[in-house]
C-alpha cells in the first residue's frame, strides 16, 4: 500500500533537516526523491525500519543495519561520486552539475547481499 503524501512529506522534512546539517543534500530531482521516500516508508511498514529501497533487505534488522537509511555507505559514496547508491543523498556539486554523474557501484559486501 502506497504511503500518503503527508507521511512522505513528514519523512522528507525530517531527513532533510537532519542531513542538511551534516552537509548532505537531497537530489534536486524532487520526483525521484519522493519516489525513494515512498519506498523507504513501504519498507518501514514491511520490515519495521527504513531499509534502503535500492537494495534487497532480508527483514532482520541486525543483518540489515548497514542498509538502514542513511546507509553506512552513503558518506563514502557521496565523497567519491557526489551521490549515494540510490541518488537520494548528493553533494551540492552533484546537484549543481559541477561534477559528472557517474554510476555509483555497490559497496555492500557480497556476503551481505542475499
Amino acid at each position: 500500500m502506497k504511503p500518503d503524501s503527508k507521511e512522505v512529506e513528514k519523512l522528507f522534512n525530517s531527513l532533510k533537516k537532519s542531513q542538511d546539517s551534516k552537509g548532505f543534500k537531497f537530489n534536486k530531482d524532487k520526483e525521484r526523491v519522493l519516489e525513494l521516500l515512498e519506498a523507504l516508508l513501504i519498507n518501514k511498514k514491511r520490515y519495521g525500519y527504513i531499509a534502503c529501497p535500492c537494495r534487497l533487505a532480508c527483514g532482520e534488522k541486525p543483518k540489515d543495519k548497514d542498509i538502514i537509511c542513511p546507509c553506512d555507505y552513503r558518506e563514502s559514496d557521496v565523497e567519491e561520486f557526489g551521490s549515494c547508491y540510490c541518488n537520494l543523498y548528493v553533494s551540492p556539486e552533484w546537484n549543481d552539475e559541477i561534477i559528472i554523474h557517474e554510476y555509483v557501484p555497490e559497496r555492500r559486501p557480497s556476503k551481505k547481499i542475499l
